[in-house]
């Protein structure tokens, strides 16, 4: 197989995003327009005359460096991953090389281990096991180990780091299966509590509704990051969000809004592409905790993804960490309570293209901290 890339417009991009039944909002041509700070490009893999392959490459300099470039194809790029990796990545090598790019970095959309709800449940319980890679996961992805071999034998660098959070976008995931399911077989593959809140905020009469009122949601989240400590994007930025991708596709994003009593007590943003659902964003108030509203809103995304044929609902990342002295633990605990699965992805991998830089570039980041 000989491919060629070249660069697509971005409505030749979108016409195949269109055609598959999963790929990224990350790797979107709409999503360049949300990351103001990097110059976007869609680029095409050509088989011959036909597209067979697209891919979302955000470029950005580096102080010092101007004229040279970060490539990056966050979850991407969409691509045959199941074949020979390098008829697909060599061509985009050359391509982004040619532009002036000192380095790639990707983040193939493939999964290498997934462990159940179950194994999860059985590992937190276990004094003994402080991390989920030292479980045997019920399930390693064939494709995705082979990935990760091809791509260190190729000199791809991996950047995921090893206990939780990095800068990248994380490698490990939690999902909840949707194909062939009712939402009968969803509530019974949820733990009581989940199912018990959810009732809860039914019986006292929290009302969610699909709205568009993100300043209301924006003052909650800014809300939530005071009490939990994280930096809160500006209001500007999910501006931006909502319009760009609703322009794109009027159905791929989506605000949901809990009230009780005419308080908003929860509110999330669900973002679809084909049969791939994504929980994005979530903010919830202090008060009035009780009357479960964050459940509620969960709930209501996962049905309205059921109903519209999704495959997965993604409840995005998770740290690998079962260490109940660990503070990332508390976020699989929650997670996990839905039933579904945790997914290790192949995760995000560098290949310089021009070492010097890239050391250069490498030093930077970690003065920085990363």
């Amino acid at each position: 197989m000989s491919l060629t890339v070249k660069p697509i417009s971005a409505a030749e991009h979108l016409a195949f995003v269109r055609t598959q039944r999963s790929v990224s909002f990350l790797q979107t041509p709409a999503w360049g327009h949300v990351k103001t700070e990097w110059r976007s490009q869609s680029l095409g893999w050509y088989d011959g005359r036909r597209l067979v392959g697209a891919g979302l490459v955000l470029h950005r300099p580096v102080p010092r460096f101007e004229r040279f470039t970060l490539a990056y194809l966050p979850e991407g790029p969409a691509i045959d991953w199941t074949g020979p990796i390098d008829a697909w990545l060599d061509p985009l090598a050359a391509c982004l090389k040619a532009q002036g790019a000192f380095a790639i970095r990707l983040g193939p959309p493939v999964p290498t281990n997934i462990w159940s709800a179950d194994q999860v449940k059985e590992g937190i319980a276990d004094l003994g096991i402080k991390r989920l890679t030292e479980m045997s996961s019920r399930q390693e992805d064939a494709v995705g180990v082979r990935v990760a071999g091809r791509l260190r034998d190729a000199g791809w660098l991996p950047q995921s780091p090893e206990d939780g959070f990095g800068v990248g976008h994380p490698q490990f995931k939690y999902e909840i299966p949707l194909a062939g399911k009712t939402e009968d077989d969803l509530l019974g593959g949820m733990n009581q509590l989940w199912r018990r809140n959810i009732k809860k905020a039914a019986k006292e009469g929290v009302e969610v509704t699909v709205g568009e009122d993100l300043k209301a949601f924006h003052d909650l989240y800014v809300h939530t990051a005071g009490r939990d400590r994280f930096t809160p994007r500006p209001l500007g930025y999910f501006e931006t969000m909502f319009a760009v991708l609703r322009a794109e596709d009027p159905e791929r994003i989506k605000l949901y809004l809990a009230r009780h009593r005419g308080d908003l007590v929860a509110a999330t943003v669900l973002i679809r592409v084909g049969a791939h659902a994504v929980y994005a964003y979530g903010a919830s108030s202090t008060e009035k905790r009780e009357v479960r509203g964050s459940n509620a809103c969960q709930w209501a995304m996962i049905r309205d993804s059921l109903a519209a044929g999704c495959d997965v609902y993604d409840l995005r990342g998770i740290t690998p960490t079962l260490d109940a002295d660990d503070p990332h633990v508390g976020l699989i605990q929650f997670k996990v309570g839905t039933g579904g699965r945790a997914v290790r992805y192949v995760g995000e991998w560098d290949l310089p293209l021009r070492p010097m830089v890239y050391r250069a570039f490498d030093l930077y980041m970690k003065r920085r901290g990363r």
